[in-house]
């Protein structure tokens, strides 16, 4: 592997660090305005093999905030964007696309594989909620976004366990759910207590049964997405636990892309 293009990041981090982030797994869940960042710093940081997972396609509307909205990448899935520009910046990655909606069962079978780290980027409620709850049940480390909708100040945005999240919408639903499971805590989060002015939200069901549509402006779910990119790095060099492992362990489940 040639290692000229991360010289930068040697000086910075060391080579023994650097290491480790070629040797990590990181599953990147959603793909939109904050994961399509967050995969593409991990990516441009070293991290050596990336799961990706996003049903949607490009579409008009993305092209205000996600890193794969081009006029000219409408109508392609997501990850299939997102691979091509992540093998253009290092193509000796091992990368997996899942270019597909998951739902709870899914989760339970694809987080029995030995991430290291798992970014949950969903914006839609059940799943998001269904992604934490199985990626805590296997012992995951975790970081999930909540919403950057509506706001517009990136000096409030904190990096916190969940319990102390607040005067975040979408965060107060994902803690209501998760006391189901008594889950109260445990696992980080990106939010922002900043208020969202009703004049940012309309009600719509025509996207996957989402209830509203929050306004959004161009930097805060790319800021969102780096630094859930930042904590991901920053765990995975002062303690990679679980890695050292055979790659042939995930390569019946996800095929390599080419």
């Amino acid at each position: 592997m040639d290692n000229y293009w991360l010289e930068r990041t040697d000086l910075l981090i060391g080579s023994k660090n650097l290491q480790k982030l070629k040797q990590s797994h990181v599953l990147v869940a959603g793909l939109g305005g904050v994961g399509s960042w967050c995969a593409e710093m991990l990516a441009r940081a070293g991290v050596g093999e990336l799961t990706l997972l996003d049903g949607d396609v490009v579409t008009p509307s993305n092209r205000n905030r996600q890193l794969p909205a081009l006029k000219s990448t409408e109508g392609i899935a997501k990850t299939e964007v997102m691979a091509a520009r992540i093998k253009d910046i290092n193509p000796d990655i091992v990368l997996h696309t899942l270019n597909q909606f998951h739902t709870g069962e899914d989760f339970k079978t694809l987080l029995c594989q030995p991430f290291d780290y798992v970014v949950d980027a969903i914006d839609s409620l059940h799943p998001k909620v269904c992604l934490i709850v199985t990626a805590i049940q296997k012992q995951h480390r975790l970081i999930s976004s909540m919403g950057a909708g509506g706001k517009i100040h990136p000096e409030n945005i904190q990096i916190v366990d969940i319990s102390r999240s607040y005067h975040c919408k979408l965060a107060r639903m994902v803690r209501k759910r998760l006391s189901k499971f008594n889950i109260k805590k445990g696992f980080n989060v990106v939010f922002s207590p900043e208020p969202v002015p009703k004049s940012a939200v309309i009600s719509t069901q025509s996207e996957r049964n989402k209830k509203s549509t929050v306004g959004t402006i161009s930097y805060m779910p790319a800021i969102f997405g780096l630094m859930a990119a930042s904590k991901v790095i920053r765990d995975l060099i002062e303690n990679n636990h679980k890695n050292l492992k055979p790659k042939s362990q995930l390569h019946n489940h996800f095929p390599d892309l080419h």
